[in-house]
């Protein structure tokens, strides 16, 4: 009997007894193994110091305490998973962090799979306790079973189904060694599928259980749904960047011997577009002038943008009849009406030709602030230039002038953002017409560029960080130099177009 009693069981018994039986009475017990099961004995005193042992069955509740803390452990896993994964909307960072987190507590080692741009595929690798490494493979995902079909999307293949031994030598990381047995599940996204996720366990490393492999499968789920938000961001931001960099204002510079420049400030500073907007067109044909367009959408932001960018591509399509500001500004303020919620808007339009060493300028204004002119001397005229609304009444009405900058004379065109930026000593002071033409006053003499950066400076100063209105600035000018080079119009530091 006594060949036929655990060790651990024995060695207690033995203790208990050689100490005093009466210390039994705190209820101490010990638990070890019987064949494949577990016990917890009791011991109990008898009389004359003998002892008898209550044996418990205890192995189900271990089980399932081992179950209980493992689905703990995977939980708080996933949860750590998602909130790194989904705290970035970056692709490759969220390549990154796949990669890293399942070779730290899924394999040995981890490979994350991109869809193939082109005939290359973008690979994450990762050893256990690595860092992540990022490379583009030109190799035929077939050749690895399961992996084609896990990049369409497919459900996994068994990792009993992969013969490691035929894995290619790109699948594994430098360093890893025999691999022992592979993982190959696909990561989905939203309603295309994100990539592929191949855990790797070396050969002196158990093979996957079925258990592990549903887990990964619930790792990847969340990994995946990662990287399709972090790629669908990325096309997102890429198409609004294009169609942003179509709603920006132009560079401006010297076209056909007349200085441009010009300024933009948004409403808000994350904002990059607005209501306001400006474009110079240059003449098509040699001795024409050159259009410049300066105008105010009703409203701020994104929507009022999109308006503009209406707007400036009516325009554009109108260029033909820029000799003829009168029509073209009824065609516009005909072409806003017929559009359903479009809003109305203000603008200038400014026709102007390089005549020797003076610029000819014929300046039509559709319910915009008047154009000022500074002169040479620090004079600064308004224009008599005035007219209706575009795209409030059916028929528009307008009064062209003219005007001769000499050399050293300015144009200034603007926007109400400047002219009604509420700031100064107590904060709810208009900079107003006034301020501004001292403001101008005080450039004379200065580049186009220059009176540009100071206007746009004094205003902001005025504003401090108090809110304002979409601002935009143009400033014709006369160069005062006549020399220019024999080679298609350039001068040193300007361009003519």
């Amino acid at each position: 009997m006594v060949e036929a009693v655990p060790d651990w069981l024995s060695s207690a018994h033995q203790a208990v007894t050689t100490s005093s039986p009466r210390g039994l009475e705190s209820g101490q017990t010990v638990q070890g193994p019987v064949g494949e099961r577990t016990f917890e004995a009791h011991p109990i005193a008898q009389g004359e110091g003998a002892v008898a042992w209550w044996l418990v069955d205890d192995t189900d509740l271990r089980l399932a305490r081992r179950a209980l803390q493992v689905e703990k452990e995977r939980t708080a896993f996933l949860t750590q998973a998602s909130n790194l994964l989904l705290s970035s909307l970056n692709l490759e960072r969220c390549m990154d962090v796949t990669a890293q987190m399942a070779a730290e507590h899924l394999a040995d080692a981890a490979l994350v799979i991109a869809p193939a741009h082109g005939r290359m595929l973008p690979v994450v690798s990762c050893l256990r306790g690595g860092t992540p490494a990022r490379t583009s493979l030109a190799t035929d995902p077939s050749l690895v079973p399961g992996l084609s079909e896990a990049l369409q999307g497919f459900p996994p293949v068994p990792s009993r189904w992969i013969d490691p031994a035929a894995a290619p030598a790109w699948l594994l990381p430098e360093g890893f060694g025999t691999v022992g047995s592979i993982v190959i599940t696909p990561l989905p996204g939203h309603g295309v599928p994100a990539g592929v996720l191949v855990l790797l366990r070396r050969s002196d490393h158990a093979a996957f259980t079925e258990g592990e492999e549903v887990f990964a499968r619930l790792f990847a789920a969340r990994a995946g749904a990662a990287m399709s938000a972090a790629r669908l961001y990325a096309e997102q931001a890429s198409i609004t960047e294009i169609l942003m960099r179509e709603l920006l204002p132009p560079t401006l510079h010297q076209i056909s011997g007349v200085d441009f420049a010009g300024g933009y400030r948004p409403s808000k500073d994350h904002e990059r577009v607005g209501g306001d907007f400006y474009d110079v067109h240059p003449a098509t044909v040699e001795g024409d002038a050159s259009l410049v367009v300066l105008g105010d959408v009703c409203g701020k932001g994104l929507q009022a943008a999109v308006m503009t960018g209406k707007i400036r591509n009516t325009l554009h399509a109108l260029l033909p009849m820029a000799g003829d500001h009168q029509r073209m500004l009824s065609l516009l303020n005909t072409s806003l009406l017929n559009i359903e919620n479009a809003r109305f808007a203000t603008m200038v339009l400014a026709s102007a030709a390089r005549t020797g060493s003076s610029v000819q300028l014929r300046l039509t204004s559709a319910g915009h602030p008047a154009p000022l002119i500074l002169r040479s001397d620090g004079r600064v005229e308004e224009v008599s230039t005035r007219g209706t609304l575009v795209g409030v009444l059916p028929n528009l009405v307008t009064q062209t002038a003219k005007v001769t900058l000499e050399p050293g004379d300015a144009c200034f065109l603007y926007t109400d953002g400047i002219s009604e930026a509420r700031g100064g000593p107590l904060g709810d002071a208009m900079f107003g017409e006034e301020r501004l033409k001292l403001a101008l006053s005080e450039c004379a003499g200065m580049p186009a560029e220059a009176v540009v950066e100071r206007v746009q400076m004094l205003a902001s100063q005025w504003l401090g960080s108090g809110k304002h209105d979409d601002m935009a600035v143009v400033v014709i000018s006369a160069p005062r130099t006549n020399h220019l080079s024999a080679v298609n119009g350039r001068t040193r530091g300007r361009f003519t177009a």
